[in-house]
């Protein structure tokens, strides 16, 4: 007789990340002869600065055990990187480094006791994560009217239903999936609630530095006593496989980082040795690694902007993004025609763009919207970003990232775009040669 095996009730029901699921179904459809566009999982196009992979080959033979912390060299590294960045006063002893932000996310979730506040559209593994705790969340909508941002009236109405409640709110800017970021004066708002209700907040800006004009600005600024900084080296610095993520905390919450270490030192143990090495490179920066961004930052906002544009001409109202690699497109105005085509939810028509039309997407249900809202995901990333940058970097810095550019280096992207039209008009033939491929000629 088989053993019997009952999963855990907060595990069961939850299915693989929808990111990561994403990534693995296109990668299966390519290997059985598909064209995909792969704008489903959010990962960097850009290669790891040059620099950054010198060190980490030079420290490949470095294989004790380092600090549950992380590197002394490394926390400083991260703490100066803050300080020149986001203007925060901290010190190496108030940094603590993980196996990537999302594992220090769940640690932080196991060792903080209160509701985690989530506003939607988020990103897709807050909440599970919570489920798989067992912690209460709390779902704020966010309007497409307010550019799918948190309002402080809306932060307001949920403190103030219950003040004395323990919260741990998660703002995250540059925005997956939307692409928005928060001005100062919506921060500095923000920060006024978070500290009358005692709220902690965890400000994931790991698509910080990919603002697109280059002016992040960090809540931690405004609120420094009760702001956890989440960063990494993931989106910025092209190195998602590498896990490597950053938590800074302000003194106050000295209690906090070290109930999170002990957590893991009976977890994860430490970070890779070799990857903490290199990674200090990556945080003390240089002219190098500022060149790298300004160029990531230019291709990224003409890409954006062009994406866009194709699809507001086939009237789609999606924002113009301010960061990182994202849009979030709402298909609301083609509600009717679309059910005439039994399409009535976000996750119907992701799987009809992917099976008709050959474009990997995420619906909008998987990132804490309804179903019914006509809402998609897309990761403007499938390209080579090595050979755009070495196109750039060949070219006078004032060079323009025009149509014909993108056309060259981010046909793929474009060429998703442009299916995703054609799908909607039902003209899918024509996107066969769509413009993208006509600029390259």
């Amino acid at each position: 007789m088989a053993p019997q095996v009952h999963l855990n009730m907060n595990v069961r029901g939850l299915e693989m990340s929808a990111t990561v699921a994403i990534n693995e179904l296109s990668a299966e459809l390519i290997r059985q002869g598909r064209t995909i566009s792969k704008l489903g999982l959010g990962q960097s196009p850009f290669p790891v600065p040059g620099t950054v992979v010198d060190a980490l080959r030079a420290n490949a033979a470095q294989k004790a055990y380092l600090a549950v912390r992380g590197l002394a060299e490394l926390r400083d590294a991260i703490a100066d990187y803050h300080q020149r960045r986001n203007g925060v006063p901290v010190s190496g002893d108030d940094v603590l480094v993980g196996p990537g932000s999302k594992e220090l996310m769940f640690v932080l979730q196991i060792v903080f006791y209160g509701e985690l506040v989530i506003p939607t559209p988020a990103w897709v593994s807050y909440a599970p994560q919570a489920q798989i705790v067992g912690r209460r969340v709390a779902f704020v909508a966010c309007d497409r009217r307010d550019g799918w941002r948190l309002t402080p009236e809306k932060f307001e109405a949920l403190c103030a239903g219950d003040p004395q409640r323990p919260r741990l709110i998660v703002l995250n800017y540059p925005s997956n999936p939307t692409g928005a970021t928060l001005a100062p004066v919506e921060l500095q708002a923000l920060a006024e609630i978070a500290r009358k209700y005692g709220c902690l907040v965890l400000s994931d800006e790991i698509y910080g530095e990919l603002h697109h004009a280059g002016e992040h600005v960090s809540i931690a600024r405004y609120y420094p006593e009760g702001t956890i900084l989440s960063s990494g080296l993931s989106k910025w610095c092209g190195a998602g496989g590498w896990r490597l993520g950053t938590f800074t905390f302000p003194k106050s919450l000295r209690w906090l980082l070290d109930a999170m270490a002990t957590v893991a030192s009976e977890t994860y143990t430490t970070t890779s040795a070799p990857i903490q090495y290199a990674a200090v490179h990556a945080f003390r920066g240089g002219m190098r690694i500022e060149r790298y961004l300004a160029f990531a930052r230019k291709i990224l906002a003409a890409l954006g902007a062009a994406c866009r544009r194709r699809l507001v001409d086939a009237g789609v109202d999606v924002l113009e993004p301010q960061g990182g690699f994202y849009l979030f497109p709402d298909f609301s105005a083609h509600a009717e025609s679309l059910r005439a085509r039994g399409v009535r939810t976000s996750p119907e028509l992701a799987r009809r763009l992917l099976d008709e039309a050959g474009v990997a997407l995420l619906p909008g249900s998987d990132f804490g919207r309804p179903r019914e809202e006509l809402t998609l995901r897309i990761a403007y990333v499938d390209f080579d970003g090595a050979k755009a940058l070495a196109s750039l970097e060949a070219r006078p810095l004032d060079t323009p990232v025009d149509e014909h550019f993108l056309a060259v280096h981010c046909h793929s992207v474009l060429q998703g775009v442009e299916r995703i039209c054609a799908w909607l008009r039902g003209d899918l033939e024509a996107s066969q040669a769509p413009r993208a491929q006509e600029l390259r000629a």
